[in-house]
């Protein structure tokens, strides 16, 4: 007897769910194991258990295995989960609200907006709202990028999805030269720090600043949840939106504005990051089927698994160096890219 679709999604989509959970912690566990100096997995629970609850374990560790596993390792493995989940979560939702299977925040130019709002602020106008300078300028980078797409989109009157795309691929061609000359005219001594925003990284993963992508991507994935019914409605398209009582133009730019905020704090803190929000939304999908209040958790899920193991492959395969992150994501995702241009035909 065979069992019926609806039923079969019933069933296959809490166990996607509970198993990439239990991926999710197994991955930061290994991720902080791992690397130039291996801690043993047991060690790196005692620490993690030891720093919970001091009570609970008694510390046979040195000092510097300490240091590694809680102040260097865990922090970045935490900044990666979080990246990767907040851009999984903008690029299922850009791919809803444009209906276009290849829309992403780094081709639509707003990681470029981001990253150049992050080398604006380091090189030229420095530190004036202390910590909180990088991420603002970043956010307003992104969503200065956003206003530029939909204007140059709305100037070439490029309505179609296909199109939109490919003035976000512009605005991304512009954008970064801008940042080329930000950095031309900078302080030369300082270039070699913006490095960090151009090809993507998460080794200045620090706990007093995860609190800021922490709750920026709690508030935004709460409000992309609540308007999972209007995402699915926009992928058949904007009639039906309408006649759903949607206000189609208001709601697609407000998933733009969000999308810039989530994407402009990432990219603050770990630099550009190509492909992850492309890659992952069609992975999901293939898994959970096309229901965004679906694809949106396990879309960040996902999104957070690979970015860590990602930077698990960064800092190993030419240890004790590390690769930016930046250069594993796009080999990966350029060849995902091919396969799917490939699929699509």
């Amino acid at each position: 007897m065979s069992i019926p679709p609806a039923t079969r999604r019933k069933i296959i989509v809490p166990s996607v769910m509970i198993t990439g959970l239990a991926l999710l912690g197994l991955s930061i566990c290994v991720a902080v194991s791992v690397g130039a100096v291996v801690v043993p997995l047991q060690t790196v629970w005692g620490i993690m258990a030891h720093h919970l609850s001091p009570a609970l374990v008694t510390p046979d560790w040195s000092t510097g295995q300490q240091a590694i596993v809680w102040q260097i390792r865990l922090p970045r493995a935490l900044l990666a989960a979080m990246v990767g989940a907040g851009l999984a979560l903008v690029g299922a939702s850009l791919q809803s609200v444009t209906r276009n299977p290849l829309a992403d925040p780094h081709l639509l130019g707003i990681s470029a907006g981001g990253a150049f709002g992050a080398i604006l602020a380091l090189l030229h106008t420095g530190l004036f709202l202390g910590l909180l300078t990088v991420p603002l300028m970043a956010f307003l980078g992104a969503l200065g990028a956003t206003f530029l797409v939909l204007s140059v989109s709305s100037f070439a009157q490029a309505t179609s999805a296909d199109r939109l795309v490919l003035a976000g691929v512009a605005v991304s061609f512009i954008v970064m030269s801008c940042a080329n000359v930000l950095i031309f005219l900078g302080d030369p001594r300082a270039a070699h720090t913006v490095v960090f925003w151009m090809l993507g990284g998460l080794g200045l993963a620090q706990w007093d600043q995860l609190i800021y992508p922490a709750v920026i991507l709690l508030g935004c994935a709460a409000w992309f949840m609540m308007n999972a019914g209007r995402l699915n409605a926009m992928t058949i398209g904007d009639e039906t939106a309408s006649t759903l009582g949607i206000p189609v133009a208001r709601f697609r730019l407000a998933v733009f504005i969000v999308g810039a905020l989530l994407t402009g704090v990432m990219v603050a803190f770990s630099g550009i990051i190509g492909f992850v929000g492309l890659m992952i939304p069609h992975i999901v999908r293939m898994m959970v089927g096309g229901d965004y209040a679906r694809v949106l958790p396990a879309s960040a899920l996902v999104g957070a698994i690979f970015l860590i193991w990602a930077d698990i492959a960064a800092r190993t395969l030419m240890a004790p160096e590390d690769i930016p992150i930046g250069i594993v994501t796009g080999l990966i995702g350029g060849a995902f890219f091919i396969w799917l241009l490939r699929r699509k035909a």
